[in-house]
């Protein structure tokens, strides 16, 4: 099936109401000890409920209009995004405002940059939901989009979309300052699935799944929506039901035959931490072909452990799919497939000076997962001072042309001009800027780090992740905690790290687990740890889909709004911090 020759996701969906009205379109599991504990719908049901949530919106909105999504995990989501997409008005999926100061701001935001029109949710959250409108001050209409009186179908007008149509914003994870959001189309959905697909050899057998919030471009364009467009099912379940018993993701992929499910680093990680022995007997995962791991940085030591330890369950190293997306791509870049994953040893000083060397005998080791090659991108690795292109094996900027790449960020041209219509040196161009370092090599793509977190000390280039990766190797009660590392000017450039422990522990004992972080730090790279501060668990920001934010904990960190178990810091670092408090 070739996506791209559809005129609108829409088409692509009703056409499938037709052909395959009674193949199960998508499951969402509440209970996973139940056999039956999950509900379905198939493609004909799953039309007739768009064209429900459509027929409503129709009545209150234009064609163009925003709708903001406030839908928990469920299927209440899948239906009012398809009846936005129905009524051809513009999905704005967002997590709900939770209970924090800074998680509400981030949906207000949101909601202000949108100018959406309406905001939908389901019956369960709907008080909620009305309670942060009357507390922000906005002046929407909030429904519940699940309710048995919500719409009719029969009375659903066809919008006629086409690939240029606006079909969604997807707004970038972060919390501070204002929200950017990508404007993606019917166009750039189609041939991004079509690439996803054709990437990793797809099939009409081929069942997607898994627990990524549908917020999250992950989870909506990288899972539900792939799988919907190829007509397959797709089986879902929530992210909170995952983070307290992560067995429950591998019993959802082995209940329902998934081919293709996808997850950061950390889930994996997790896995490997808190399935027993005894649930994995239970497990048969050789039919997961495609486990994509993406959306943070691929650690080469989580698969390597993965494969053993989920060997006896069926699972093989050639199952990874390490990949590398982002929302400005409409999330699909890369990913590599049917081989174990190519994981390259570089020497680690080198990799400071962005140049990819074979390790030296005695020195510090870096180990770079590979992405797989980039199908249907012009890919250009570039310098960003001069914005010359650099040649294979050269660490620089992932620079991006294609029929992915979305138009741009609602409502700043600027912003949009900068990032989605860069130019090389010589004029080449428009590229997208995806902020991203990488390198090319024997036509496999490597992501190295981003260039807003590489931390630039005393003249040497540190990605923190490598940093915070070791921490948790060697000190076991950091494990599968989260932490951050960055630099604050003390008066130069120098590196603190705020990290998570778990257990009861002195201040003696902290004091000596803070020294064995510093001496670690030290060792393996070479600086000096200027500022030490140990946290509870949840305590480190995340992003809605579980990357650290070090922006944002830097700030905290400045500002001394964190409620430390134990801290340590030079009198430089206690005089910028004072200084920024002041």
């Amino acid at each position: 099936m070739n996506l791209t020759l559809e005129p609108s996701a829409l088409h692509l969906l009703r056409r499938h109401a037709v052909e395959r009205a009674g193949r199960t379109a998508v499951t969402f599991v509440h209970d996973h000890e139940a056999p039956d504990g999950g509900r379905s719908l198939t493609y004909a049901e799953l039309d007739a409920e768009a064209r429900r949530v459509a027929s409503w919106l129709q009545e209150r909105c234009v064609p163009g209009d925003r709708v903001l999504l406030l839908h928990p995990a469920g299927l209440p989501f899948v239906t009012a995004f398809l009846g936005c997409v129905y009524a051809g008005v513009v999905a704005v999926p967002s997590p709900m405002p939770g209970q924090f100061q800074y998680q509400r701001r981030r949906v207000t935001n949101i909601a202000r940059d949108a100018d959406v029109r309406v905001a939908l949710t389901d019956t369960g959250l709907l008080a909620e939901a009305r309670q942060w409108m009357a507390d922000t001050g906005l002046e929407l209409p909030v429904a519940a989009s699940d309710a048995s009186d919500f719409g009719d179908n029969v009375s659903w007008r066809d919008p006629g979309a086409t690939h240029e149509g606006l079909v969604l914003l997807q707004y970038t994870s972060g919390s501070t300052g204002r929200p950017k959001g990508v404007m993606v189309h019917h166009g750039n959905l189609l041939h991004n699935a079509e690439s996803l697909g054709g990437a990793l050899g797809f099939t009409e057998s081929t069942n997607f799944g898994g627990w990524i919030p549908l917020y999250h471009d992950m989870g909506l364009m990288g899972q539900l929506l792939p799988g919907l467009f190829l007509g397959n099912s797709v089986a879902l379940m929530s992210p909170m039901a995952f983070l307290k018993r992560p067995h429950h993701w591998l019993q959802l992929i082995d209940r329902y035959d998934i081919g293709f499910s996808a997850a950061p680093n950390f889930a994996f990680d997790l896995c490997l931490r808190r399935v027993t022995d005894t649930q994995i007997s239970g497990l048969d995962l050789s039919r997961w072909q495609f486990a994509a791991n993406g959306s943070e940085p691929i650690q080469a030591s989580t698969l390597r452990e993965f494969a053993e330890r989920f060997g006896p369950a069926g699972f093989r190293a050639e199952q990874f799919a390490p990949s590398y997306g982002m929302a400005e791509a409409t999330v699909f870049i890369s990913a590599r497939s049917t081989r174990p994953p190519r994981i390259r040893a570089v020497d680690g000083h080198a990799l400071e000076k962005h140049l990819v060397q074979d390790p030296v005998p005695g020195g510090p080791v870096r180990e770079l997962v590979g992405c797989g090659d980039v199908p249907d991108f012009d890919v250009l690795i570039v310098d960003g001072d001069d914005r010359s292109v650099l040649p294979d094996g050269a660490t620089g900027e992932i620079w991006l042309r294609g029929a992915s790449v979305a138009s741009g960020y609602w409502g700043r041209p600027d912003t949009t001009e900068e990032t989605f219509h860069a130019r090389t040196a010589d004029g080449d161009g428009p590229y997208l800027r995806t902020g991203d370092l990488g390198l090319l090599l024997d036509g496999e793509l490597y992501v190295t780090g981003r260039t807003k977190d590489l931390l630039i000390v005393h003249g040497r280039n540190l990605y923190p992740h490598d940093i915070e990766h070791e921490l948790r190797l060697q000190h076991p009660p950091l494990v599968a905690l989260a932490g951050t590392a960055f630099t604050v000017p003390a008066p130069h450039e120098e590196v603190v790290v705020v990290h998570e422990v778990r257990g009861r522990f002195s201040q003696e004992q902290l004091r000596e687990l803070a020294i064995a972080m510093r001496a670690t730090v030290h060792r393996e790279f070479g600086v000096h740890t200027a500022g030490l501060v140990l946290l509870r668990p949840g305590m480190v920001r995340k992003t809605t889909s579980g990357k650290v934010q070090r922006a944002e904990m830097r700030d905290l960190f400045l500002t001394g709004a964190l409620t430390s178990l134990y801290e340590e810091m030079t009198p430089g670092v206690q005089a910028t911090m004072a200084g920024a408090a002041g």
